[in-house]
């Protein structure tokens, strides 16, 4: 006998467990299908990002921050350390518990809002019509292999399951010495070679982490710009810090062959002058995008739309080509941002419950968690150029900031682009000091549809890195008071 839900989610990702508990905070009886392991087998709900993404990334990012104060900062600040070393088995074991907490945080989330959890691969076996002579009230059936096999029908499928790591032609990930995300967070040991294959957010955040911990890191990347996606201004700023402290990266480079052996990887290529070259390394990182995931969903079987890239197809509220089943998250179009699922998964569940959720893509975060942070929302300076909207563009340094003097890092700067006739913001760069962080204050603007003279006219605490922002909405009229 199956089990009937009024919403079944597959997938427990960010996008997937968000939706479920919304859905069941509306007064819907919903399930959860993940299928994530933990190092004992059991359920590791969170996805990527809770598993192998965000959230370890960011665990490492900050023991190998701490490692570089102390061992290249603190004697600024009068702080001495002796016999300073580094314990790599404890920080992935710190890293480790960090990623169990949130798996069973998202496990007590669903235990109170009675979200039914499945351990188990999920997949489609057929529609089910209506007939009111039976319990069944149409849907769609869905089998759960597991420990335990299982069958659910739901009326409404959310599908949330995600993304894996785009490999190389021809180069599997093996995970011992060709690495993707996965591998590149359970490296028990330094290595005094690594290399990684392109300079997105995985490769700087992990080539970061590496690196400070006595790496020797370059990165191959394929475009001849550095951070193509971000404004060029910040992406220029960025890249001179990085240099500075000790990243090799080489662009506009051609990969040719890849041969692995005891001694670790070879990697051939070409450089930007033509240059036929050999780089050697202990291991590789491979971080050259993700795919979307439908692996063992067997859309066959309902006749589920996908993409040339194997991304469901949706509309603009997350409705795929079959009545009642959605789709969110990296599985579907849009940047594949953990946030920006979360944001699907709560207008999805409303939508189901008969309300009007919101998602707006142009107030949509992103940030990359290196030392300097880089943020920005909206779009950037060569952008406007090229769809001929008039602007005009304030900067402030944070060399110029009280609070970021007294932390001692001084490096980047906020960026503030508005419309030249309404004044509306049109986007904010920030390369610096807890960029993450400061963000947040501009996408809560730029929802509000602000001016650059609101934030002008808040005020803002002393000594505080926000300043920075105030003075960059000042700067937009050309009257910085701090610079």
């Amino acid at each position: 006998m199956s089990k009937q839900f009024d919403v079944i989610v597959i997938g427990g990702g960010p996008g997937g467990y968000i939706a479920a508990i919304r859905a069941a905070q509306l007064g819907k009886n919903v399930a959860c299908v993940d299928e994530w392991k933990n190092a004992a087998g059991g359920p590791a709900p969170g996805g990527t990002c809770t598993n192998v993404g965000c959230i370890p990334s960011k665990a490492l990012l900050q023991s190998s921050e701490h490692y570089e104060q102390a061992s290249h900062h603190f004697v600024d600040h009068g702080i001495t350390v002796k016999g300073l070393s580094m314990d790599v088995a404890k920080m992935v074991a710190r890293k480790d518990t960090v990623v169990k907490q949130n798996n069973d945080g998202i496990l007590y989330l669903f235990k109170k809002n009675k979200v039914s959890f499945f351990h188990g691969r999920a997949s489609f076996v057929k529609a089910v019509a209506s007939d009111a002579t039976s319990a069944s009230q149409g849907g769609y059936e869905i089998k759960v292999t597991g420990a335990a096999e299982e069958s659910l029908v739901g009326q409404q499928i959310i599908l949330a399951t995600g993304s894996n790591a785009r490999a190389l032609p021809g180069t599997p990930f093996d995970e011992e010495l060709i690495l993707s995300n996965d591998g590149a967070l359970r490296i028990g040991a330094a290595p005094k070679k690594l290399g990684l294959i392109g300079s997105g957010v995985i490769g700087l955040e992990m080539g970061s982490v590496w690196r400070r911990l006595g790496a020797e890191v370059t990165i191959l990347e394929g475009l001849p710009t550095f951070l193509g996606a971000v404004d060029a201004q910040i992406a220029k700023e960025a890249k001179k810090a990085f240099d500075k402290q000790g990243l090799k990266i080489e662009l506009g480079v051609t990969v040719g062959e890849i041969k692995t052996g005891k001694k670790g990887v070879s990697i051939a290529y070409t450089n930007a002058q033509g240059e036929a070259q050999t780089l050697d390394v202990d291991k590789l990182i491979v971080s050259i995008g993700r795919v979307p995931n439908t692996i063992g969903l067997n859309v066959e079987a309902v006749g589920l739309k996908l993409d040339e890239r194997g991304a469901i197809v949706v509309d603009g509220d997350c409705k795929t080509n079959l009545p009642g089943v959605w789709a969110v998250g990296d599985v579907v179009r849009g940047p594949m941002l953990a946030h920006k699922a979360e944001e699907e998964g709560v207008a999805v569940a409303e939508r189901i419950a008969g309300q009007h959720g919101h998602v707006n893509f142009n107030t949509i975060p992103w940030v990359i968690y290196t030392s300097p942070e880089i943020a920005w929302v909206g779009r950037t300076e060569q952008q406007l150029k090229a769809d001929g909207v008039a602007y005009k563009a304030g900067t402030f340094p944070f060399l110029a900031n009280g609070r970021a003097r007294a932390l001692g890092d001084t490096t980047g700067m906020v960026k503030m682009l508005a419309d030249a006739k309404t004044d509306e913001i049109l986007g904010v760069h920030i390369v610096g000091p807890m960029a993450s962080e400061l963000i947040a204050e501009c996408v809560v603007a730029m929802e509000f549809r602000a001016s650059a003279e609101d934030i002008a006219r808040i005020c803002h605490a002393h000594p505080s890195l926000s300043e920075s922002t105030k003075e960059a909405a000042l700067a937009v009229d050309k009257r910085t008071l701090n610079f």
